[in-house]
């Protein structure tokens, strides 16, 4: 397995390596996502490749040219003997406390951080063997430690070779199979008495505000709308509490606008808005990444005022969002990392994730057991109710920053 690193001036830069493990395959390391591209839309193209959403193309370099990354980007590309991509992962390097630490492109905003595989076959690759890629590959990426949250244990039905005997994440995923029966899907996430709920809180919000409009951004107009109506909710929740706002992050904002621009060919997020007709006020939206199978929910918030809050804005939309991407033929729908009752609600699968930590100095080995102790504290916080309530409560007693 030879490993060959490209770096921004298009120089190649030849490490050693070991012949033959796992069928040949070689490593390439590049730092210039331009150069990368068209490998990459090539793999995710593929009729068998296998990723999640926030793997695609345009989710990922909307998120670096927005400045949302912070670090050196890394892409690791791995062929088989006859030259074919099998495998990619963007990587951010960042050096933390002076250790050069590696995570996978996207951060918290990703629910997901799964390796690109050009297929099943591809998937199945040896842990071991790319555990041994990686670390080869190291020094000449100038990495100390792999610190890649957020791996699903298993995709689509395939085995996540990074997540075997990786530890446990201090959160779980929440998913919803969907069906070609559109009405038989939404029977499925929602219980009869909830429907029923539903139906009487739209008649009321309609009473409230009026005609109601459940709408999918189309226009840069829409998006902008949405969005900014995104910020202000997610805003005024946040300050209220006393948790530092995320999305007033500049090159966050950048990230979303640039992902979900319907003027650029297929957006990598989609956003969704129950809005008042008459008015234009936007009561409600939800955000997602989507690729052609799966609509995977990264944001949601809702009008907190109290002629619109009674009657769950929030809800509504989930309700036909749900139905929305069932009429669109998309297999999958998920409601991201995180315990929360909307999800448990409607969710009928559990993702588990996991953690996965490689330490390849002696620097990263010591930051690893102290970022995987981070990780136990969180899980056993989020996991124990009790500690969980809480926590949040300490956070309230906290000011913002």
């Amino acid at each position: 397995m030879s490993v060959l690193v490209q770096d921004w001036s298009g120089a190649s830069l030849v490490a050693e390596g070991v012949q033959g493990a796992h069928g040949g395959m070689r490593a390439e390391v590049w730092s210039d996502l331009g150069a990368v591209e068209a490998i990459w839309r090539e793999l995710e193209s593929g009729p068998g490749c296998l990723g999640t959403p926030y793997q695609r193309f345009d989710w990922v370099a909307a998120f670096l040219r927005g400045g949302a990354a912070a670090g050196s980007l890394r892409v690791v590309v791995l062929r088989d003997a006859s030259g074919r991509p099998r495998l990619l992962m963007p990587l951010a390097i960042r050096r933390e406390r002076g250790v050069r630490v590696a995570r996978v492109v996207g951060a918290t905003h990703a629910n997901y951080h799964l390796p690109l595989f050009a297929s099943r076959e591809a998937a199945a690759i040896r842990h071991e063997d790319l555990v041994d890629l990686l670390v080869r590959v190291a020094p000449k990426a100038g990495i100390d430690l792999y610190l890649l949250t957020h791996q699903p244990r298993t995709w689509d039905g395939a085995v996540n070779p990074l997540a075997i005997g990786a530890r446990p994440g201090a959160n779980d995923a929440y998913g919803l199979m969907l069906g070609p029966d559109p009405e038989a899907t939404l029977r499925r996430a929602f219980s009869a008495d909830a429907r029923k709920k539903l139906r009487s809180k739209e008649k009321r919000l309609i009473e409230a505000v009026g005609p109601l409009d459940y709408r999918r951004a189309e226009t840069r107009a829409e998006m902008d709308s949405y969005l900014g109506a995104f910020f202000a909710h997610k805003a005024a929740r946040f300050a209220s509490l006393c948790i530092a706002d995320p999305y007033a992050d500049e090159s966050i904002r950048s990230f979303l606008a640039a992902a979900a621009d319907p003027g650029a060919g297929t957006p990598a997020i989609e956003i969704h808005a129950l809005v008042a007709r008459e008015s234009g006020r936007v009561l409600a939206t939800f955000g997602g990444a989507v690729d052609c199978d799966r609509f995977s929910g990264m944001m949601t918030a809702f009008d907190g005022a109290a002629d619109v809050s009674r009657f769950s804005p929030g809800d509504l939309l989930l309700h036909h969002l749900v139905r929305d991407q069932a009429e669109r033929g998309r297999r999958a729908f998920d409601l991201g990392v995180g315990e929360a009752r909307y999800k448990s609600s409607i969710c009928d699968e559990t993702i588990e994730l996991a953690e996965f930590v490689l330490p390849v100095s002696l620097r990263g080995r010591l930051y690893g057991l102290a970022a995987g102790a981070a990780t136990r504290l969180r899980a056993r916080i989020k996991r124990d109710p009790r500690l969980w309530a809480l926590a949040q409560r300490l956070r309230r007693l906290r000011p913002a920053t």
